[in-house]
């Protein structure tokens, strides 16, 4: 029997999914879960460029699972790519269920983050 899935990249976010962040099913918004996606790539990219970030696209997401009152949000992050003022993270969404160890993947996508210097225009990213 094969080992299930794991996350992959660094524990950035985790959150808990309440009532008023779902419908009336109690399924949870994707667009809430997408926004906290977000969240964690621009506190792991300002981390990275050392100041102020922006996303600049999201590219395709999908959900594979569905969120529930009640569970853990947890969004790992990873860099993939770091260009001169930009940087490409990819961002997984994991649901850990309520009240349990379970652990199942919502979703992943990138998300493209531009460095900004203090009047918002694209700064490069300093080296490591």
């Amino acid at each position: 029997m094969s080992e299930a899935p794991k996350p992959s990249g660094e524990l950035t976010l985790r959150t808990l999914a309440m009532p008023a962040d779902a419908n009336a099913a109690g399924d949870i918004f994707g667009g809430w879960v997408m926004a906290q996606m977000d969240l964690a790539s621009g506190i792991r990219a300002a981390e990275r460029a050392h100041g102020r970030v922006v996303t600049a696209a999201v590219k395709e997401m999908a959900f594979a699972k569905p969120m529930k009152v009640g569970d853990t949000l947890c969004v790992y992050t990873d860099i993939l790519r770091i260009g001169r003022t930009s940087m490409t993270l990819s961002v997984q969404a994991w649901a850990q269920r309520y009240l349990s160890h379970v652990m199942e993947k919502v979703t992943h996508a990138e998300f493209v983050m531009v460095a900004l210097d203090g009047t918002g225009r694209p700064t490069p990213i300093p080296p490591e």
